[in-house]
């Protein structure tokens, strides 16, 4: 009886251990995010950084109102795209009482409507002039995104001519290259950072009516106490900065992987090692 007694205890303790160690013992963090170049790849940078830590983490792609709303209802812990204060003012005022806000990644942000270089006019005002050269077409991105209701309000207040076509970010940055190639006049939807602005010879329409407002910074947005309950994380996050150059390199690097995205974020780390390191609390471990 005492080696049934012995084996049954060992086998408990084996299972404890099991219980405790692997990824049931791991700390849990959702991050949503939009199929948006930026987002896309400051979403993976944290992914990276915070599994270094010994986070589990997991990403959850949707549509620009759902991420909102499932931040907002610990449906998802973060969202790290947020622009304000204009694109997505009317998702704060909606969902704000239940967010809080863990500081700014990127602030010289800013959007409008983007044509090749070798397209003739400088100005929004200019476009219907020359809707013909464009098929009276803007082509989008993912209806509900901050920039198609900016581009929406562009077409009412200069009165433009042209429809504004949805699709997404990449069918949106296929089209550019397909009609860059041949020389073709096309307008779209775009915004800085975008690692298009690096790959191609572009430029922003002007916009005189300033509808589109002014540079906006980027954000990290949590469920309201999210940063109380997990100080090391949000303290982490809330330390990551990125100026124009490291985010362009970010995303192109992305752009450009033959593998995946996480891959891609280690190689960009290994070029910037200081300014990773310097965003991990002194409790955490950096990258070597």
């Amino acid at each position: 009886m005492n080696k049934f007694k012995i084996i049954g205890a060992m086998l408990i303790a084996v299972m404890t251990l099991a219980a405790c160690g692997g990824t049931g013992n791991k700390k849990k963090i959702s991050i949503a995010y939009a199929n948006w170049a930026d987002g896309i790849a400051i979403t993976h940078l944290a992914k990276v950084i915070l599994e270094k830590q010994g986070y589990q983490v997991k990403l959850l792609n949707a549509d620009i109102a759902p991420i909102f709303a499932s931040v907002s209802h610990k449906k998802a812990d973060l969202f790290m795209d947020a622009w304000l204060p204009l694109t997505h003012a009317v998702y704060m005022k909606k969902y704000g009482n239940n967010l809080e806000n863990l500081g700014d990644i990127y602030n010289n942000a800013c959007l409008g409507l983007v044509v090749p270089q070798y397209v003739t006019i400088n100005s929004i005002e200019e476009l219907n002039g020359v809707k013909d050269r464009f098929s009276s077409k803007i082509v989008g991105i993912d209806a509900g995104a901050g920039i198609m209701d900016a581009a929406d309000n562009i077409i009412k207040a200069y009165d433009l001519q042209f429809n504004l076509l949805t699709s997404s970010g990449p069918a949106m940055t296929a089209s550019l290259k397909k009609s860059i190639e041949k020389k073709e006049w096309i307008v779209v939807t775009g915004w800085n950072p975008h690692w298009m602005f690096s790959r191609f010879d572009l430029k922003m329409l002007k916009d005189p009516k300033n509808i589109c407002g002014k540079s906006e910074s980027i954000y990290t947005i949590a469920w309201k106490g999210f940063s109380k309950k997990n100080p090391f994380a949000a303290k982490l996050l809330s330390n990551i900065k990125l100026n124009d150059k490291e985010i362009n390199s970010l995303m192109e690097d992305i752009a450009d992987t033959k593998t995946n995205e996480d891959d891609a974020v280690k190689i960009w780390i290994n070029r910037n090692l200081d300014a990773v390191n310097q965003w991990i609390p002194a409790s955490g471990k950096t990258f070597k």
